[in-house]
């Protein structure tokens, strides 16, 4: 397979960069800017370097750098910014600070005949975010692209196929970066393309057996798009040779217990244990309020109750969980110490003493990719769309003490808006939406009586990682329809209010 390596400078866009290589059709990876030379040199399916931008000076003492060799190795390489300014670095340019920062639209001029540009008409709009800028390219290199404020915007060394760009060709503002960066794998690198939903399935389910032979595999269901995705994945690998399952934590949604099992064990006819765990998990959080606490309690509680139950139904070889792309990325990728926001949302990490091998069929995916493959493998919407739900459930949408009470109410409002979101057909343009029950009581009157009753707080937002959002603009009539039918139907509730805040600064969940 073939394969375009990224490397990490520490850029907010490297993501997206490997988002859209694969897009176009070519399996990319992401490692950190000091991945070995000798592992790329030995490893055939390479076929092209991309660099990505970074928020460092290539002259300053601690900048990042990566070692020359990597222009020995006959790969066409393609520098993002930081990466251009990296290239010329090494190779005997000069890189200063610009005069004027620039950040935001830019026209860049070029030869349209030129293979990088092809298809493309001179001027087009590039997204640019620099402080840096070539000031002298190295020898063997030339000016391809020139914006009025980088008069060296993009550069090439055609015997060497190294090409660099100020600019950000995988931004959506870059208007034709995903043409940019298409020419460069099929026109310059020569790349034959291939990666699909399709191709991942096979080639999975190939390693799937060679990893698994005849061991036995369990799977922590939670019902949620990689779980279940994994769990047919692995299903259509080994069959009966997998158990999944399914823990009601007493904290989840309305009817989703039921739905897992009915599509799960029903339609997919997959080995499916259920356990009802409530009463464990409520009795443990009994009285407690602090956010952290709570999601704690419930990771340890999560893990005492899989390992009671699967030493129940036999022995396992093989652990698998339904690890994503971005949680390989993070632990692997060159980011700085950054503080603690928050305990991971998802519970039921892999303890110790538990002795398993892991089986993680999806950590080369994004979510996209998930959902896109979920469908190949025929998951019905209503799992493949739905909405991220975190691992300690609607514990994190109670702000403060988890109750039997607390919990029906939430869960009766929240059925209530997704309900209407689904009604008026804005269900799918939505990344998360959820209600969460806050510890405040206001005075409202209801008939001719005082009441003094709970307020309910309604979140709904775009993202497409979730690493930043934006709060959606719910039309009035459907805030004002979700509003009159919590407050009429769900008992406790007189007052419903709805989050405005993106993230930064605010998280998506409140806890």
């Amino acid at each position: 397979m073939e394969k375009v390596l990224i490397l990490d400078f520490g850029s907010q866009y490297t993501q997206l960069i490997a988002r859209k290589i694969r897009e176009l059709g070519v399996y990319s990876e992401i490692h950190p800017f000091h991945y070995p030379v000798e592992k790329i040199r030995g490893d055939d399916s390479v076929k092209a370097l991309i660099l990505s931008g970074g928020p460092s000076s290539v002259y300053a003492e601690d900048a990042p750098r990566i070692s020359p060799e990597l222009f020995q190795l006959n790969l066409p390489v393609l520098g993002i910014c930081y990466g251009l300014q990296m290239i010329a670095y090494l190779l005997g340019g000069e890189v200063d600070r610009a005069a004027r920062r620039e950040y935001g639209p830019a026209e860049l001029e070029f030869d349209p005949a030129h293979p990088l540009f092809q298809g493309l008409t001179s001027p087009t709009r590039v997204w640019m975010s620099h402080g840096d800028h070539l000031t002298r390219i190295p020898e063997g290199f030339r000016i391809i692209g020139k914006t009025e404020n980088s008069p060296i915007a993009a550069i090439e060394h055609p015997r060497q196929k190294i090409y660099g760009l100020q600019f950000h060709p995988e931004v959506y503002h870059t208007t034709h970066g995903k043409e940019m960066l298409k020419n460069f794998l099929y026109r310059i690198a020569g790349l034959k393309g291939g990666w699909s939903a399709e191709s991942f399935i096979e080639s999975s389910i190939r390693s799937i057996r060679q990893q698994v032979g005849s061991s036995r595999v369990l799977l922590g269901l939670s019902g949620g798009v990689d779980s279940s995705v994994a769990a047919v994945l692995i299903h259509r690998a080994i069959g009966d040779q997998l158990t999944c399952m399914f823990i009601d934590t007493g904290l989840l949604r309305a009817n989703e217990a039921r739905e897992v099992e009915t599509v799960f064990r029903e339609h997919f006819q997959i080995n499916l244990i259920s356990i009802t765990a409530e009463k464990a998990f409520l009795h443990k959080l009994r009285g407690v309020t602090d956010p952290e606490q709570k999601r704690k309690i419930i990771g340890r509680t999560f893990i005492e109750v899989f390992d009671q139950e699967s030493r129940k139904i036999g022995d396992f070889e093989y652990l698998a969980q339904g690890t994503l792309y971005p949680d390989v990325i993070e632990s692997v990728s060159f980011k700085g110490p950054s503080a603690t926001i928050k305990s991971h949302h998802n519970v039921g990490g892999l303890p110790e003493k538990m002795d398993f091998r892991l089986l993680e069929p999806l950590r080369e995916l994004f979510k996209d990719e998930v959902r896109e493959v979920g469908r190949k493998l025929g998951l019905p919407e209503s799992i493949i769309g739905r909405h991220p739900f975190p691992g300690p459930g609607l514990a994190v949408r109670i702000i403060g003490e988890i109750t039997e009470e607390r919990l029906a109410i939430l869960r009766k409002a929240d059925t209530i808006f997704i309900e209407e979101l689904k009604k008026s057909n804005l269900y799918q343009h939505i990344w998360q939406a959820f209600a969460v029950l806050l510890p405040v009581q206001s005075v409202g009157v209801m008939g001719d009586e005082r009441t003094y009753e709970n307020v309910i707080a309604l979140r709904a937002v775009t993202s497409t990682d979730g690493m930043t959002a934006d709060w959606f603009d719910l039309p009035k009539e459907v805030l004002a329809t979700v509003s009159n039918r919590i407050i009429n139907e769900v008992q406790g509730i007189n007052r419903v209010v709805y989050d405005v805040s993106s993230k930064p600064p605010a998280t998506i969940e409140w806890e």
